[in-house]
């Protein structure tokens, strides 16, 4: 008997992908709460670890070596990442406000946002200077600074241990690449106060030693893109100024209703704020039972207590109090690879310090590099014959990568009669069906996906562009559409929040196209399925498969890819950039390129068969070959790297049959990758071809001439 997943009745969200949040995540990647849903929402894909930056700006580590990837870590939660920017909360209605998207509704919430170092009451600070949180916008505008040559004038402003780091590690790193380098550490009173004697007069010596100039107890009056005016007169050289003074909570928390402290979420020990239903964790919270300064530390070690009672807000087991520890062991880099750590008041500092403080952020960074991989099903001891073969070595992919193959539904369809209706124009394979009415052309299509993400939001929206796919390879303009969905067992509130989202975002992205949606269907099931029927208008004669002409250059509108990454992310390996970047493909609309592509001979949308498998389908509609151009043929970022690891999706093998003479190996299997929300590929007049993809980059694709029609049937590179 099958046993169909629980339902789900609770939303929780986690606001902010910092320390506290991605170990909460990990924790519930290894033991989720039946019946709760669970979403995380950040500004990017990733989040860096602020313990590691004094080493990347010192040249130590890597720049993506300082990165949680929070969508890997998400796909390990089984928790839907968003990735953008909380504008604000309405704890009334328990709704959570981002720009671009339906609110996010939650019954328990959790923020970890951190702070910024942003100076916008400095003259000149926003326009000529760079805060040193959040750490990503930073980070990049470094290594751009870094990588230039000639004398480099570096200021940074705020004498604390942050700042002092920092400054430390920007000397070294310009020493190191030979640039002649001026680096002025300000404060307004005096530097390390946090510090006991000992610990600053021995940072004090090692910022001597970088030649780092310490400039205590000055104003700042003006912040220049070439220097830094003081109110003695004094101007400090500076064309990369960075401000590491102080913290400061983020303006939109202001507006929560909350109880604060100085502009942070004031929590209890139990990391409630005044709002139950609200947690707060790290440098963003208050602890207001026992306030603590801004430190990692804490974040780290508030992870264990916020998940246990977000579980317990949730209805699962009592709340346990977060006592903080009276002081810690502070690790702070010197630059080069030497440290120093103060604990009670007691300084150490060397080499081995360094050793000591690289272990304990690679052992907590590993944390979120390491995590289980998904296992494959176990079969029942007995089973019938051919069961192994069907449930494959690896777990079945979403989106196209779902599709029966083409061999096989060119089989199963063989027999059916062809239609008696005078009204419908035959068209076996071609992307949509026509039909005339009054003298109008009118196509038809249906598509319908197995959910590829665990936001309705970003599936809705890839549904929708995959399915208007085929009204825009036919060259007409969408017209009405019906929508079906299938969604999996939620309770009676979340299924109102998740229709909601799926509405208003497909209702957006078909009125996008021109079209309308005129009604539809819903289901409950195992799994989310999103699915369009579609109706389009010809003003010309419909583009079908048919057309090409031996001469005919290929044109492809999206770089190739999507199915091999979500592959890739299924299996924990894909990185969550990449993956962010292919769902940022899908989503793009192709209504611009059919516009572009309108006097094209033949065309299509390449989709489940793959590039290859839609190709031989207008090849031999139109009955000619076609040599593709393996160099020129566009990629998704990670594609390459994530096939060559042998990484597939589940249509693939299938897909390969169709074009068993093309190479095997490298980019040629992208040339087999199931695409969802794929580009058109058009085959254009050699002599429009220039133009026209001129016109496709102009509008903002990813357009490559990939190939050319050939007399000789087949394919060939």
């Amino acid at each position: 008997m099958h046993t169909p997943p629980l339902p789900l009745t609770q939303d929780l969200v986690l606001i902010g992908g910092g320390h506290t949040h991605a170990l909460v995540l990990r924790k519930w990647g290894m033991s989720p709460l039946p019946g709760a849903r669970l979403t995380v929402i950040n500004p990017g894909p990733t989040a860096p670890y602020s313990g590691m930056l004094p080493g990347f700006v010192a040249g130590h580590y890597a720049r993506e070596e300082l990165d949680i990837d929070l969508v890997r870590l998400a796909r390990f939660a089984g928790a839907r990442i968003i990735v953008g920017s909380v504008q604000g909360i309405d704890t009334e209605a328990r709704q959570i406000h981002l720009p671009g998207r339906p609110s996010i509704s939650f019954d328990v919430a959790s923020i970890n946002v951190g702070i910024t170092s942003d100076m916008p009451t400095l003259p000149g600070f926003s326009e000529n200077a760079v805060p040193a949180k959040p750490l990503g916008p930073f980070a990049t505008r470094w290594s751009d600074y870094l990588a230039k040559s000639g004398p480099a004038h570096v200021a940074v402003i705020g004498g604390g241990v942050a700042g002092a780091e920092l400054a430390m590690a920007m000397a070294h790193a310009l020493r190191t690449r030979q640039r002649p380098a001026v680096v002025s550490l300000i404060d307004s009173a005096r530097a390390l106060t946090a510090l006991g004697a000992k610990a600053a007069m021995s940072i004090r010596a090692a910022m001597s030693d970088l030649g780092v100039d310490l400039i205590e107890e000055a104003q700042i009056t003006q912040i220049e893109p070439t220097h830094i005016d003081l109110s003695d007169g004094r101007q400090i050289a500076a064309d990369f100024t960075t401000g590491a003074a102080g913290a400061r909570a983020y303006e939109w928390m202001s507006q929560t209703g909350l109880e604060l402290h100085e502009g942070f979420i004031a929590v209890d020990r139990h990391l409630q704020s005044s709002d139950p239903a609200l947690f707060a964790a790290g440098d963003c919270a208050h602890l207001r039972d026992n306030p603590r300064p801004k430190a990692g530390v804490y974040a780290v070690r508030e992870a264990p207590i916020l998940f246990n009672n977000l579980r317990a807000a949730l209805g699962a087991g009592e709340m346990r109090a977060y006592t903080p520890q009276k002081d810690y062991l502070k690790l702070i880099s010197l630059g080069q690879k030497s440290a120093l750590g103060e604990r009670f008041g007691i300084p150490v500092s060397g080499g081995l310090m360094w050793k000591w403080k690289d272990h304990i952020d690679q052992t907590f960074m590993n944390k979120f590099r390491i995590l289980p991989q998904m296992q494959t099903p176990t079969l029942p001891k007995e089973h019938a014959s051919g069961l192994a073969d069907a449930v494959g070595g690896k777990p079945l992919c979403g989106g196209c990568g779902a599709k029966v193959g083409r061999t096989t539904l060119q089989n199963a369809l063989r027999t059916l009669p062809t239609t008696t209706r005078t009204d419908i124009t035959p068209l076996p394979g071609d992307d949509a069906a026509v039909m005339t009415t009054g003298g109008i052309q009118q196509v038809m299509t249906s598509d319908h996906l197995r959910s590829l993400t665990e936001d309705p939001v970003t599936m809705t929206r890839i549904a929708a562009i995959h399915a208007l796919g085929d009204i825009w390879a036919m060259g007409a303009d969408p017209q009405a559409a019906t929508a079906t969905l299938i969604l999996p067992r939620l309770s009676p509130t979340l299924q109102h929040r998740t229709l909601e989202e799926i509405m208003t975002t497909a209702t957006a992205a078909i009125r996008e196209a021109g079209a309308e949606i005129v009604g539809g269907h819903t289901s409950i099931g195992d799994e989310l399925t999103i699915g369009f029927t579609l109706t389009g208008l010809c003003s010309q004669k419909p583009i079908t498969l048919a057309g090409g002409q031996p001469g005919d250059v290929l044109i492809l509108t999206k770089p190739l890819g999507s199915g091999v990454i979500m592959a890739a992310q299924m299996a924990g390996v894909a990185k969550g950039e990449w993956v962010a970047s292919a769902l940022d493909q899908m989503v793009q609309p192709q209504g611009k390129a059919s516009r572009i592509l309108k006097d094209a001979h033949a065309m299509t949308d390449v989709t489940g068969f793959g590039l290859a498998g839609h190709l031989v389908g207008l090849c031999e509609a139109s009955g000619c070959g076609a040599k593709l151009d393996l160099e020129a043929i566009p990629v998704m970022r990670g594609a390459v790297e994530l096939s060559a690891a042998g990484i597939q999706s589940s249509l693939f093998l299938e897909n390969r049959m169709i074009a068993m003479d093309l190479p095997q190996g490298g980019k040629s299997d992208l040339l087999f990758d199931p695409q969802t929300a794929g580009g058109l590929l058009a085959a254009i007049s050699a002599d429009q071809s220039e133009m026209i993809l001129s016109q496709l980059k102009a509008a903002g694709y990813q357009a490559a001439c990939v190939g050319v029609l050939t007399e000789t049937p087949g394919l060939t590179l």
